[in-house]
């Protein structure tokens, strides 16, 4: 009989519940023992719908941390505390996965790979969108060859109106930015991940607080106070790496823009280039002749498991237990998304000196 790995939550707000809570509760080598939010009624409610029958509640994670029965962490708090929690959960023995991004910096999001090599222990970020059914068919097309060298791509993250009102989204102290962090780390990571590259050498970054001075704005999930939007609106970026490539990145919460793509990309390589604006299309020249493929996949966009359908966050809620169960590396690695925030850290710089950014 396989192993039942006890797993404790560390934040119990939207994203816990959104997402990792119903997909984790649908394993049945995973046991949901512990629960710890600042706000106690958050973990209560979640330990009630979600939780084991003994399941303890917390509003320090650094007693949830001294259970040494507990397997698994999922940091799932504002970006401040991801690499000061995920380190403490690594040295406690635990294995860690923390929402994206890694980390406010690229200094802490080092800190926690050298934590994950110091411990032994496993260290996952998480970046859901690789376990879409598009993401993981492109994936195996550019592992064949099917693309050739990839030499320039497109990372999307656009919002026309969607700017996060809740929780510390607009906070620049807590959270480290705006839609690029939030939303931009995604596509960032999904083009990396389809290139397999992982060398920048400069970066060149603007970013603007446009809208976000505008009074009772349209927007999905209500009007945004401008005195509280510390971050910015919308940033935007070109990526050289070390190879030549050169990826653009474009995102944004509030743009007056009708070519909205969130966590999408874009490739243009020797054999053939994809992208993910419109299905996923495919488009090259064969016998002398242009042509473009759109790839036909399931209703809904699922995949299926023995008999189950499966959503992206289900899926990489199970690679990750199987990950821990037979010793191997996690889909994502802390190596991988340490990448991806120095890449977003040199942006950031790049956008306040007006100034290109060399990476070593």
């Amino acid at each position: 009989m396989s192993k039942v790995y006890k797993v404790g939550i560390i934040g119990c707000g939207g994203i816990a519940n959104g997402k990792h809570l119903p997909s984790l509760s649908k394993l049945a080598n995973v046991d949901l023992v512990a629960f710890c939010d600042i706000v106690g009624e958050r973990a209560e409610e979640a330990a009630a719908k979600y939780g084991a029958v003994d399941a303890k509640v917390y509003t320090d994670y650094q007693e949830l941390l001294q259970d040494a029965s507990i397997d698994i962490v999922h940091v799932l708090t504002p970006n401040i505390s991801h690499a000061e929690i995920s380190i403490a959960g690594l040295e406690a023995g635990k294995h860690v996965m923390c929402e994206k991004p890694m980390a406010k910096t690229s200094e802490e999001a080092k800190a926690m790979v050298e934590a994950a090599k110091r411990t032994g222990k496993k260290l996952t970020i998480g970046y859901n969108n690789r376990f879409r059914e598009d993401s993981l068919y492109l994936k195996k097309l550019c592992e064949e060859g099917e693309l050739g060298h990839i030499y320039m791509a497109k990372a999307h993250a656009i919002r026309r109106r969607a700017v996060p009102t809740w929780g510390v989204f607009l906070d620049e102290e807590k959270q480290g930015g705006g839609p690029l962090i939030d939303i931009g780390t995604h596509a960032l990571d999904l083009t990396l991940w389809m290139m397999d590259n992982y060398k920048p050498k400069v970066v060149l970054g603007t970013k603007y607080h446009e809208l976000s001075k505008r009074e009772n704005a349209a927007n999905a999930w209500g009007p945004w106070d401008p005195s509280k939007f510390k971050v910015e609106d919308s940033a935007f970026g070109m990526i050289v790496m070390e190879n030549g490539a050169t990826i653009m990145l474009e995102s944004s919460w509030a743009l007056n823009s009708l070519e909205v793509d969130e966590a999408k990309c874009s490739l243009s390589g020797t054999e053939a280039g994809a992208d993910m604006k419109n299905g996923l299309r495919i488009n090259g020249e064969k016998y002398g002749r242009l042509y473009t493929n759109e790839v036909e996949l399931s209703a809904g966009g699922v995949a299926f498991y023995e008999g189950r359908e499966e959503s992206a966050p289900d899926i990489e809620m199970r690679k990750w237990i199987e990950a821990i169960e037979e010793d191997k590396d996690p889909v994502v690695t802390p190596e991988q998304a340490y990448v991806v925030s120095r890449i977003l850290e040199a942006l950031y710089e790049s956008a306040r000196t007006g100034q290109a950014v060399y990476l070593d």
